[in-house]
C-alpha cells in the first residue's frame, strides 16, 4: 500500500526501497560499493540507511535527527559526475513513486533536485 503522508516510517520505507535500486544500477552502484561495500545488510550499510532516514526526516519533518555534513561525504568520491547525479535523481524519483501516492512524495522530488544542483556546483561538476 502506498503512503499518503510523509512520516518517519514512510521515509524509512523510501530509503529502504531506494538503496537496493542504487546498488543494482551500473552507474551508481560503484560509488556506493567503494564506500560502503556491496552487502546492504552489513552494519556499515545499516548505519548509512539510518543516517539517510535521519537526513530526510530532518528535512521533511524538522525532527532534528540528522547531524552531519552531507556535502563533505561526497568530496571523497572519485569520478563523481553529472551522469551519476542524474541517475541518482531518476532512481530516487522512481522510489518515491513506489512508496508514495501521487503528489504525497513531491517534497522529496523537489528537494532532491535542489540538493543535487547545489552539490554539483560545490563539487565543480557541470
Amino acid at each position: 500500500m502506498k503512503e499518503k503522508t510523509i512520516t518517519r516510517e514512510s521515509i524509512k520505507k523510501l530509503v529502504h526501497t531506494f538503496y537496493p535500486m542504487i546498488l543494482s544500477d551500473q552507474i551508481t552502484a560503484p560509488y556506493f560499493i567503494a564506500k560502503l561495500g556491496s552487502d546492504i545488510n552489513s552494519p556499515t550499510w545499516q548505519e548509512h540507511l539510518e543516517l539517510l532516514t535521519n537526513f530526510w526526516s530532518s528535512l521533511a519533518l524538522g525532527d532534528g535527527t540528522y547531524t552531519g555534513n552531507p556535502l563533505g561525504a561526497h568530496f571523497s568520491l572519485e569520478g563523481l559526475d553529472k551522469e551519476a547525479f542524474d541517475r541518482w535523481l531518476e532512481l530516487f524519483a522512481k522510489a518515491i513513486d513506489k512508496v508514495y501516492e501521487n503528489g504525497a512524495g513531491e517534497f522529496f522530488k523537489q528537494r532532491s533536485q535542489i540538493i543535487a544542483r547545489n552539490f554539483m556546483v560545490n563539487l565543480g561538476i557541470s
